[in-house]
């Protein structure tokens, strides 16, 4: 979990970086607060099922089902924070920053550890 999460936030910094170069620091700051909205609950489920880890194994898939629900609000509730956060949002690097971020996790299987 933790690899998809490193990746999450190494694709988000690229994203930024890219956005950054094209768009200026409006549309960086945007990139990085749509990738960091969906990295922070990844990071916190993954921190979640680590603490849960050391259970019985009983209690997983329950853990498992509630965590991914509480980390898809999260995540649309912190997309939706953004605007209200910072108003002059630019809403492409925005939706790409969150976009890239949420597919970074197809590159975790590829990555030897």
């Amino acid at each position: 979990m933790f690899k998809a999460v490193f990746l999450q936030i190494g694709a988000t910094i690229l994203a930024t970086m890219i956005a950054g170069a094209i768009t200026g620091v409006r549309g960086a700051l945007s990139a990085a607060l749509g990738g960091a909205a969906c990295v922070l609950p990844n990071l916190l489920f993954a921190l979640r099922l680590y603490a849960v880890s050391k259970r019985p194994a009983a209690s997983y898939p329950l853990e498992f089902f509630v965590g991914e629900f509480f980390k898809i609000a999260s995540t649309v509730g912190l997309l939706a924070t953004v605007p209200l956060v910072y108003p002059d949002v630019h809403w492409l690097a925005m939706v790409i920053g969150s976009i890239v971020a949420l597919k970074a996790n197809l590159f975790a299987f590829l990555v030897k550890t």
